[in-house]
């Protein structure tokens, strides 16, 4: 694979304890994967996964939070949290950030999920300041910092990247970080993507992958991820603007009237093809260089369990 064409895999994985991750980790660049992303929803948080990864992967695989939340985590804590990183993975960091959900901010965290542009648009200009080690005294829209400066600013900054769904959040990538963060998306949708953002941005997605033969086992597995995503509202919002809105009417209603079965049971056969890739090993590697074919700049695997095949084997037979 060229030195251009990215390949990521998302850590930690689901049936195995971080600290059993190791020897999986250290195969990943011999595998082929030039990329590591953590994810943090309710299970590890963002940054530890990849610490303990900079230490077991040698000196090649480049590392991303894909995503920190910018609510969850003050502006000086996120900034000295990233330049830990970017001092274990010098030149390999990328610090990835987005305003997460409601959920996960007002419900699980009593935080107020104000404003999510404008403070998406802020951590970036404070975290490109305080990252180059300047002192840091700035009145933002929605925040306000006064002195802060990183008493060990990284050799190399990281580079920055921001979870963005439509056309508004996308060219704010772009312009504020240069790399945007997307998923649940089909091949086809990426061009649309690609559009919003620009041909300069790096495009990064989140694959979600369940290798197994028995598609309806792999649509039930789908269903269930889908449905926790596509009403939260800025993924509902996603999926209007790429079309998918009258595929997901049935799903959303069923889901507000409180049916979550009745939801599950109306997302179509089609939009979970199009969505969660399945197979056998080969086809799913087949599927996700749809997705580079398409324009996106670097795939990342996220393993879904599915019968009869480990994360661990999954990782293995789904290397470039």
């Amino acid at each position: 694979m060229a030195p251009d064409c990215r390949w990521g895999i998302t850590l930690p994985l689901h049936d195995l304890p971080l600290g059993e991750h190791a020897g999986i980790v250290a195969e990943l660049d011999g595998l082929g994967y030039t990329d590591a992303w953590s994810a943090e929803l309710n299970g590890a948080d963002a940054f530890t996964p990849l610490a303990l990864a900079s230490q077991w992967a040698g000196g090649r695989l480049r590392l991303g939070t894909a995503i920190a939340p910018i609510y969850t985590r003050g502006p000086a804590l996120l900034a000295m949290t990233a330049a830990t990183l970017a001092d274990l993975a010098p030149g390999r960091f990328v610090l990835g950030i987005g305003t997460s959900t409601p959920v996960v901010v007002e419900r699980w965290n009593a935080i107020g999920f104000e404003a999510p542009y404008q403070r998406s648009r802020d951590t970036l200009r404070f975290l490109r300041a305080a990252l180059a080690g300047e002192k840091v005294t700035e009145r933002y829209a929605t925040f306000s910092v006064d002195g802060f400066r990183l008493d060990r600013p990284p050799a190399t900054p990281p580079a920055l990247a921001l979870a963005a769904l439509r056309p508004r959040m996308l060219a704010l990538a772009a312009a504020e970080a240069g790399a945007a963060i997307t998923n649940w998306l089909s091949p086809a949708d990426v061009p649309k993507v690609r559009s919003a953002a620009g041909p300069d941005c790096e495009l990064i997605a989140r694959i979600f992958v369940c290798p197994t033969a028995d598609a309806e086992a792999a649509r039930a597995i789908g269903r269930r991820a889908l449905a926790a995503y596509l009403t939260v509202p800025a993924y509902a919002a996603f999926h209007d603007w790429l079309g998918r809105g009258e595929l997901l009417a049935p799903m959303r209603r069923a889901w507000a009237g409180g049916d979550r079965k009745a939801a599950l049971a109306a997302i179509p056969d089609e939009v979970v093809d199009d969505l969660v890739v399945h197979g056998d090993l080969a086809r799913c590697r087949d599927r996700v260089r749809e997705y580079r074919a398409a324009g996106l700049d670097t795939p990342v695997i996220a393993v879904l369990p599915a019968p009869g095949i480990t994360a661990r084997e999954a990782v293995r037979g789904l290397h470039p």
